[in-house]
């Protein structure tokens, strides 16, 4: 199979992104990171393959595949059967193996984190999960075309919404039109998001009092879900006028993603929902004026409280029944990236993350209202990605 990320076209790319992971094990003590999940062999790969990425501190990357995965004929690349050959293989090709490795603890199980333990038994081991998500939050320009394309699709895909409505249709039947729409304009139908104790769909449709059903998972909306399996988003209820209708979908296109949110109304809303609407975007339009590199990640959720209370709105802001304590998150090849945009963050803005943030309030028997965009950091505040009407219109 191919390692995109070992082409020509792609070295500086490549480069660039092991430079990033280096800086980070320097500042763990790190003399080298087993990358085992998913997520990191993306990042490391520019693909996804059974096996693992071998990062030392002053050799070439080394990647590791398991059958079925086929290893290219490349110098970097490397065949195995099974974890405990990888010493050996190592040894092969000249590499010492060092005294610290860094396995991703936060998203391995507990008897794989073990058994490569056995493989080095005179290794010591530390955690690598935030070397690797720190890596990660910093984007390339490489991995802002990537986002910028996602919020082109998403938007194209929220353009068809009003489309997607009739009359007397449920949450869910509604939901669904969205869902083939995403499909047909390219989404690749799976929502990675960071924390191996959040199962998601391809979104949410959340409408009327199913707004004010919390979620088990720490979410800004809830929903209470048509099944207690996966207690999220639609519940079947069918659209009634006089509910606001919040659509949270799928951003994934090519791997990577963007998280943007709209919302309608079936016929007219009360005004204290329009408000609340409004109040969002004022939020928004605030934060988009002040989030420039250097600047506390935690002032935006300060300010941002700041205007809520200004506008007597506090009881709806980030739920009704069940309150969340963020307002915004990182994203990027995951949902739930860091930074988080809470008050007790310790993050600063730096050029180039990307976050989304979402001020939004739950309008008891109403429902969800307000606006969720995906930002790039930069010198001049944060670029919107998701470029998309965001007023509260009927459908």
């Amino acid at each position: 199979m191919n390692i995109p990320f070992l082409t020509q076209d792609l070295k500086a790319e490549y480069e660039l992104r092991v430079s990033k992971v280096r800086s980070q094990m320097q500042s763990g003590h790190l003399d080298a990171i087993l990358i085992a999940s998913p997520v990191n062999i993306f990042y490391m790969s520019g693909c996804i393959f059974r096996g693992y990425v071998y990062i030392p501190a002053d050799r070439e990357p080394v990647f590791m595949m398991i059958p079925p995965s086929q290893a290219p004929d490349h110098k970097q690349c490397i065949a195995i059967r099974k974890p405990e050959v990888i010493a050996d293989k190592l040894g092969e090709i000249g590499y010492t193996i060092p005294s610290c490795i860094g396995l991703e603890y936060a998203d391995m199980l507990y008897s794989d984190i073990e058994r490569l333990k056995k493989c080095f038994p005179d290794t010591e081991f530390a955690d690598a999960s935030m070397a690797m998500r720190k890596s990660r939050m910093e984007k390339t320009d490489y991995e802002i075309v990537k986002m910028r394309q996602d919020g082109l699709h998403q938007a194209a895909v929220y353009a068809q919404v009003h489309k997607c409505y009739k009359e007397g249709m449920t949450d869910l039947e509604f939901q669904i039109e969205i869902e083939r729409v995403l499909r047909r304009e390219g989404c690749l139908g799976i929502l990675r998001a960071a924390g191996n104790r959040m199962e998601l769909n391809m979104g949410s449709v959340i409408a009327g009092d199913n707004a004010d059903n919390p979620s088990p998972y720490d979410f800004s909306m809830g929903g209470e879900g048509t099944d207690p399996s996966l207690p999220v988003g639609a519940n079947g209820a069918i659209l009634k006028p006089g509910t606001a209708v919040m659509v949270d979908m799928n951003g994934g296109f090519n791997g990577y993603q963007t998280d943007m949110t709209r919302c309608w109304t079936i016929e007219s809303v009360p005004d204290l929902a329009s408000k609340a609407h409004e109040c969002s975007r004022k939020i928004l339009k605030r934060l988009e004026e002040i989030g420039k590199p250097g600047v506390p990640v935690s002032s935006l959720y300060k300010e941002a409280i700041e205007i809520v209370k200004a506008d007597n709105l506090h009881e709806y802001f980030m739920g009704h029944a069940h309150k969340a304590g963020f307002i915004g998150h990182g994203v990027g090849i995951e949902l739930n990236e860091i930074p988080v945009v809470m008050e007790r963050s310790k993050d600063i803005l730096a050029e180039n993350m990307t976050i989304a943030i979402e001020p939004k309030f739950v309008i008891p028997h109403v429902g969800a209202v307000g606006v969720e965009n995906t930002y790039r950091v930069t010198s001049a505040g944060l670029e919107n990605l998701t470029v998309f009407p965001e007023d509260l219109t009927e459908l």
